[in-house]
C-alpha cells in the first residue's frame, strides 16, 4: 500500500525513480505526515470511582477482573486495563484532586478521555509531529519499557491523542 501511494505521489510531481536505492518513504512523503501507526494501542475512559466503573464495564467486556491493574504516580492515575482483542481498554481514576483525570471530569464529566496510537518510536514520531506543527503537551514521558507523548486536543478535533511505543509483550505467547 505504501509503495502504491509513493508511486502515485511521484507521478503527480513528475519524479521518476532511478536505479539508486529508495530513500525512506518519510522523505518521499511530499510534506505529508508519514509516521507509521501500528494499531490503536488503547482507549481511556476517565471515571470518578474505579471500583464502581469496573462493576459497570466488566460484564459488558466479559471480564471478571482487569487484565492489568496499576498506579502511575507521575500521571496521578489508578488504572484498570482490559484487553479487547489486541487493544487496551482502560478505566482511569485520578489519585489526586489536581490530576489531569480529575480536571477532565470536572470540565467534561466522565467519558472517553484519550485515544492512543501505537508507533515504532515515540521520539521520532513527536519530532515529525512538531515539524508539521502539531502542538504537543510536554515531551516524551516514560512508562514501563517505553515512552509516550500527547498531542493537544485542540488540534485533534477535541480528542487527546497519545502516541506510545509500547511493545505489547503480553501477546507474544498468544496463538
Amino acid at each position: 500500500m505504501t509503495l502504491v501511494i509513493a508511486i502515485a505521489g511521484w507521478m503527480q510531481t513528475g519524479f521518476r525513480p532511478s536505479i539508486q536505492k529508495f530513500q525512506s518513504h518519510r522523505k518521499l512523503s511530499q510534506g505529508r505526515i508519514s509516521m507509521k501507526v501500528n494499531k490503536i494501542d488503547h482507549i481511556c475512559i476517565a471515571v470518578k470511582n474505579l471500583d464502581e466503573a469496573r462493576q459497570v464495564w466488566e460484564p459488558v467486556l466479559g471480564k471478571s477482573k482487569p487484565d492489568d491493574e496499576y498506579i502511575d504516580e507521575p500521571e496521578k492515575i489508578k488504572v484498570a486495563r482490559y484487553w479487547v482483542g489486541e487493544v487496551g481498554f482502560e478505566l482511569m481514576e485520578s489519585t489526586t484532586p489536581d490530576g489531569d483525570v480529575a480536571k477532565f471530569i470536572e470540565k467534561r464529566g466522565e467519558g472517553v478521555m484519550l485515544i492512543s496510537l501505537n508507533v515504532d518510536n515515540t521520539r521520532e514520531t513527536i519530532a515529525e509531529l512538531k515539524q508539521k506543527n502539531y502542538p504537543l503537551i510536554g515531551g516524551a514521558r516514560p512508562f514501563r519499557d517505553c515512552e509516550f507523548a500527547f498531542v493537544h486536543p485542540k488540534k485533534m478535533n477535541g480528542v487527546l491523542l497519545e502516541v506510545i511505543d509500547y511493545k505489547w509483550k503480553e501477546f507474544e505467547d498468544r496463538d
